[in-house]
């Protein structure tokens, strides 16, 4: 059976002049028109495609193997392009634009904006839907993740204490302004790591590695840059912290502690104003 809004691998049925029918299962034969036929791929009666299926203009099933920003169940920061009467229409990279509806609108938005939405099937029409109101698609169970846990990040907004995110498309999280050490904006993607999952089930986030991890990825890159600049690296523990921001994206504590490793391996030699390798 074609998942609607995802891609799905389905078998050619039938040529036609204008594209390639497919078996939709359940759904009947939907079509994969001309300009969309993969030139790298057989597609004889009986071979595979790959393709998205989403309701075109006139709300039949169609396929395409043009890939959208989002999928169903996924959550994107997308550009409003056109504001009507029924709702918003959002570019997702597909002909046909993604429908926000008003009544699923969280603040009023212009055309030209750019809103973190979730998209969802609407279980009584199958349309592709889009919501700004995150809460509820949210995983509200408990987090399972572990400290250090590499997890993709979408900056959704940001807070008192930092930036809110998206783990996983799963769960909230917060980067806290003392984990930020470089611009974020919402609808950005980040690889973040977990830092911690409090008893009452919040996650704490980072930007960079945590434990030991953190430390020797930071010596790794700190010997690289050296190696990048003939060994010399105007950066020292004396030096200003945005600068050592702007460099390697860490506080300078973390920056401190690592090149004092280093020291002691004997691999650099710390001056006032710069690290050399040793």
């Amino acid at each position: 059976m074609a998942a609607i809004g995802h891609f799905n691998n389905l078998s050619i049925v039938k040529h036609t002049g204008f594209g390639l029918y497919l078996d939709g299962g359940p759904h009947g034969e939907i079509l994969l028109p001309n300009r969309y036929i993969p030139k790298d791929q057989p597609t004889e009666i009986g071979d595979w495609l790959r393709v998205f299926i989403y309701r075109d203009s006139e709300d039949k099933l169609i396929a395409t193997t043009q890939r959208p920003k989002v999928q169903v169940g996924e959550f994107a920061s997308l550009k409003v392009v056109e504001i009507t009467r029924v709702g918003l229409f959002l570019d997702w990279g597909l002909p046909k634009d993604l429908l926000l509806p008003h009544s699923e609108e969280k603040r009023p938005l212009q055309v030209g904006d750019h809103c973190v939405v979730h998209v969802y099937l609407d279980k009584h029409s199958e349309r592709i839907t889009a919501t700004a109101r995150l809460d509820r698609h949210l995983d509200k169970t408990p987090a399972s993740y572990q400290p250090g846990e590499a997890v993709d990040l979408l900056i959704v907004e940001p807070s008192d204490l930092g930036y809110k995110a998206i783990i996983n498309h799963r769960h909230w999280g917060l980067v806290h302004k003392n984990e930020i050490f470089k611009p974020l904006r919402p609808g950005r993607r980040e690889r973040g790591y977990i830092r911690e999952v409090r008893p009452d089930g919040k996650v704490s986030l980072s930007l960079q590695p945590v434990g030991r991890d953190a430390g020797d990825s930071l010596q790794a890159l700190i010997m690289q840059t050296l190696d990048e600049n003939n060994g010399v690296l105007n950066l020292s523990d004396k030096s200003p912290a945005p600068e050592i921001a702007r460099l390697f994206g860490v506080s300078k504590g973390s920056f401190k502690k690592a090149i004092g490793g280093l020291y002691r391996e004997e691999r650099i030699v710390i001056h006032p104003d710069r690290i050399e390798r040793a």
